[in-house]
């Protein structure tokens, strides 16, 4: 057996049947459909060997098993219907989560528009009230947290107590993780929480390749984003591009465990291998002639629209990426991007450095001008914006709905976001339900709109193509119709809404 776990709930060990972007869904309460079909939409369960090791895993958690795998501790990645029988024997279990508690967009929006608990929040809680879980701690298991949201146990420390977390680790785990999980084998004293500043990262040659398999073949390129947006706590961290030799090992690990489709994670694949906001057009091409070499198919986790607009218009990059990719395995790839807002007044408060190298002031143009490029080269985005970020008004969120009307004409997915206080905001009020306006209303409206216009689109030239998907393509269809249904006469639900929402 195993002296140290790691292991997460089923919405976040899951590989959403190789669609990553139907991940969104687990950051929703269950609508129109039972909560476990609409899990196995969303999260089917991982595959796993007889012990309970799963085929594929969370990038970041794959890290610290590779690190702690490098330290020679016996450790392993459990997926979570196994979990039971490990927490016997367990001395340490690691957890880790990109929502524990639905606090991050766009669960949080969820939550506070349907007051219906999303599942993330509902499937993480289950895990950890298991009662085997209980039963380990009291005999002596230590549990630490961390991942993208650890920052959120702040907000719950009554859980943090209620379930026995000893140490929460808030950052980049690689130099602190092994120091962490030595003490808590030999019975140390443990500290409640770690914060990883940004003196204290990893360097580049102290990050580790993974050992086993990624969730969706999912290999990070870069770390750290040079836009220093004031809302995003990433623009905190030094940007480090890996190696080939470290992209090429890791491609190696995923393709040798049956991987064949993969996703390139970068805050900004455009800028891999760059020192400034201006594309490196050759690092580009080369990475992803190496990646394609060994996937089938491949996406991007986020680029930024002024890349996407600079590139092309400099260098004609994203064209000849789309060579490299697009084949007779391949006709389309996704990629998430940062709308934010639609008022340039707002960008020169929070982002002044998002459209660069054009100047702040042509942020709008710059986003359509990119969602064009997109559409014409097939690339589908899942775009987000931001409503209640600091200093908004009326007119900077009605500016984002006219920069919505003109977005309306290229293929995309556009995601209303409430204001969650991050990056240099930390100390900044949340954005909430209580808050909503008019005019945010107003943008919400449209980016459903919006979302219903070009969703079948999509769908059926796109995604979930071939009659293995047909099951998924159809409950995905049936759900569409659903959302339909409950938006008719939509202008009356929203006064309705209004008057439940002004009452004393």
């Amino acid at each position: 057996m195993f002296d140290v776990v790691l292991t997460t709930d089923r919405t976040m060990m899951t590989n959403h049947h190789g669609k990553e972007f139907l991940g969104f869904m687990a950051t929703g309460p269950a609508l129109g459909l039972p909560e476990p079909i609409w899990l196995w939409v969303c999260a089917p369960k991982m595959k796993t060997d007889d012990v309970g090791r799963v085929w594929q895993a969370p990038y970041g958690m794959r890290k610290v098993e590779a690190v702690l795998m490098d330290a020679g501790f016996k450790v392993a990645t459990i997926d979570p219907d196994h979990l039971d029988r490990h927490v016997k024997h367990a001395k340490v279990l690691l957890l880790s989560h990109h929502d524990y508690f639905a606090l991050c967009p766009p669960s949080s929006e969820w939550w506070s528009i349907t007051r219906k608990e999303p599942v993330n929040a509902k499937s993480f809680r289950r895990l950890m009230e298991r009662p085997s879980l209980r039963e380990a701690k009291r005999r002596g298991l230590k549990i630490i947290a961390g991942g993208p949201a650890a920052w959120q146990w702040l907000w719950k420390v009554d859980k943090w107590v209620e379930w026995g977390v000893d140490t929460v680790v808030d950052g980049e785990a690689e130099k602190v993780v092994v120091d962490l999980v030595s003490k808590a084998l030999n019975d140390e004293p443990l500290p409640r929480y770690v914060y990883v500043g940004v003196d204290e990262v990893p360097k580049l040659e102290e990050i580790p390749t993974i050992k086993h398999a990624s969730i969706n073949g999912l290999i990070e390129v870069t770390r750290g984003c040079p836009r220093n947006c004031r809302f995003c706590s990433v623009t905190l961290r030094p940007l480090r591009h890996y190696t080939f030799d470290m992209i090429e090992q890791e491609l190696k690990v995923n393709v040798s465990e049956g991987i064949t489709e993969g996703i390139i994670h970068s805050e900004d694949v455009l800028l891999y291998g760059s020192r400034s906001v201006e594309p490196e057009p050759d690092a580009v091409i080369k990475l992803h002639k190496l990646v394609k070499s060994y996937y089938k198919k491949i996406s991007w986790s986020h680029a930024s629209l002024s890349a996407i607009k600079r590139a092309e218009e400099k260098y004609k990059l994203v064209t000849k990426v789309g060579e490299i990719i697009c084949d007779d395995n391949q006709d389309y790839w996704g990629v998430e991007v940062g709308i934010e807002t639609g008022s340039v007044k707002l960008a020169k408060k929070i982002m002044p450095a998002k459209s660069a190298p054009y100047p702040v002031e042509m942020w709008p143009q710059v986003v359509e001008d990119s969602f064009a490029i997109m559409h014409e080269n097939h690339i589908i985005p899942a775009a987000t914006l931001i409503l209640g970020l600091p200093e908004e008004t009326e007119d900077d969120v009605m500016k984002t709905a006219e920069l919505l009307d003109r977005l309306r004409p290229y293929r995309s997915l556009i995601v209303p976001m409430f204001f969650v206080p991050m990056g240099y905001f930390k100390t900044h009020d949340w954005f909430t339900r209580v808050k909503i306006r008019d005019e945010h209303v107003e943008v919400m409206k449209r980016c459903l709109d919006h979302a219903l216009y070009w969703a079948n689109d999509i769908m059926s030239k796109f995604y979930l193509k071939g009659p293995s998907r047909a099951p998924l393509r159809w409950m995905l269809r049936l759900f569409l119709a659903y959302v339909k249904w409950r938006t008719r006469n939509i202008d009356k639900k929203i006064e309705e809404w209004k008057a439940r929402r002004d009452s004393p």
